[in-house]
């Protein structure tokens, strides 16, 4: 078949042109294996539509059983991560490389109803000769893409193939409600975490004395303080993905500061203090104690970040806290411990066996007067809330989220310290962090994990992230350096 080029469709001319662009040469003989059995299985445990892969196949499945049409599920680079097709058309599905592991974007094989939908971000039908590549004239397609709600971007795309006489246009339209299924799923538990969110953290945002917004690691606004009317309309609303320390600009117009909660981030709008009943707002500059704390309620939020190399710092309700090394080891150790730690066992989990409850009650005390009745005795205990860098990777690693683990932990914790139970949950998050990287983790979560102190000498990290990076991406080529200086022992 020969198309006439008057009538070719403009997203096609597109297509062609993108593709002549990459030099695609319409005599390759099918689509290149990119994953192996091995590669395959870590990409599938870590993508987002695996677990609704169930329900997608169910949609599609009595197109593929009654008509001998072909459906996959592809990750955002057009990589086949799931196939479904009936028998009589696996082989030939096979030799065009319509099959696990394969990669169809259009700078690999040209145009094409996967390839051509990722590039565009919109649903696409390809008909026979309307492929760049010439083995797959043969061949129709019609491809949707899936947008992850959170994040915005596009994660895979769910397409439906079969030969070329056979595939109705309208096949589109059973694609794109594949696509909006995985969608509204996906919608589903994001809403649910960003209101396991607001549970935890809005009383706390609420009873702080400055305005901000609860903001998700991905930008969305999720909850606002009180007080500040003009922001509760914001919610699902976007801004630039926050970096601690950092100012956002609000969609106002107006500037915050990032303030890193672990999983979230609160924005803080600075100059916005809202005196408490009964009291005066404090002079500016002044350090935020316990004593100033809201009486009731939730009380005063301490934030702990103690992953990484850098000093380890605190906040309570926003403010800074100075932190010394001994200091910042019994705040992990309390947050580590929320029933509360005797003097004897805190002393027992600092010094060791040569600790004793006397050596401890100065530095209780010195922690006690810096902080007031948020630190409270017998046993030693938080009297507020705590959220801390380390405790959140660890209940991400104990959800599954290996992806959202690895890209909060920036290091190791308190790495200056000596103290024999921080050396312990240290080395223990160490390697549970690498363990599920490597066995669970997909493209980010591997690459997040090598920008790490630890994942940086990382040889099998490494090796298992240059099978998995594809051709052109530009991170490759950092891993490929790494990866063979290491093997030559130049690091």
């Amino acid at each position: 078949m020969v198309c006439d080029p008057v009538a070719v469709r403009p997203p096609i001319i597109e297509s062609w042109r993108r593709s002549r662009d990459a030099g695609v040469d319409a005599r390759v003989a099918a689509a290149p294996l990119e994953f192996d059995r091995d590669v395959l299985a870590d990409a599938r445990v870590d993508h987002p539509l695996g677990p609704h892969r169930a329900q997608l196949e169910g949609l599609l499945r009595h197109v593929a059983d009654e008509t001998g049409h072909l459906m996959v599920i592809t990750d955002e680079g057009g990589r086949v991560l799931w196939r479904q097709c009936p028998s009589v058309v696996r082989r030939a599905a096979d030799a065009v490389g319509l099959a696990e592991g394969c990669r169809w974007s259009e700078d690999t094989v040209g145009t094409n109803g996967i390839g051509t939908a990722l590039a565009t971000g919109r649903p696409q039908y390809v008909y026979a000769a309307e492929h760049v590549a010439h083995v797959l004239h043969g061949w129709s397609c019609a491809g949707a893409p899936v947008t992850d709600p959170d994040s915005g971007l596009v994660i895979g795309c769910i397409d439906v193939s079969a030969a070329a006489p056979s595939l109705h246009p309208s096949t589109v339209a059973l694609v794109c409600a594949a696509a909006r299924l995985a969608e509204s799923r996906l919608e589903n538990e994001m809403r649910q975490r960003d209101e396991r969110l607001r549970e935890r953290l809005l009383p706390h945002l609420r009873q702080a004395r400055v305005a901000g917004v609860l903001v998700t690691a991905t930008g969305r606004i999720v909850g606002a303080g009180p007080g500040e009317p003009d922001l509760a309309g914001w919610r699902g609303r976007r801004v630039r993905v926050p970096e601690c320390g950092r100012m956002i600009t609000l969609p106002d117009g107006r500037t915050a500061v990032a303030e890193s909660l672990g999983e979230a981030f609160l924005l803080r709008l600075p100059g916005r203090v809202r005196p408490q009943k009964g009291g005066r707002a404090p002079r500016s500059g002044a350090p935020r104690t316990a004593q100033a704390a809201p009486p009731s309620g939730a009380g005063p939020l301490l934030s702990l970040t103690f992953l990484g190399d850098g000093r380890p710092h605190a906040r309570l309700d926003g403010a800074p806290l100075p932190l010394s090394l001994r200091h910042a080891e019994i705040l992990a150790l309390l947050a580590l411990h929320p029933r509360g730690l005797t003097g004897d066992r805190l002393a027992l989990y600092l010094y060791g066996e040569e600790g004793s409850a006397a050596t401890v009650r100065p530095e209780i005390h010195r922690l006690r007067q810096q902080l007031g009745g948020l630190v409270r005795a017998r046993p030693y205990r938080f009297g507020g809330v705590v959220e801390a860098d380390f405790l959140t990777v660890r209940r991400l690693l104990d959800e599954g989220d290996v992806g959202g683990a690895v890209r909060l932990y920036t290091g190791e914790l308190l790495p200056g310290s000596d103290a024999p139970a921080i050396r312990a949950e240290r080395d223990e998050l160490a390697v549970r962090i690498r363990r599920q990287a490597l066995d669970r983790g997909g493209v980010d979560a591997l690459w997040a994990y090598a920008q790490t102190e630890p994942g940086r000498a990382d040889l099998e990290a490494l090796e298992r992230l240059r099978a998995l990076l594809p051709a052109g991406d530009p991170r490759l080529g950092a891993v490929a350096s790494r990866s063979d200086r290491l093997l030559n022992g130049d690091l």
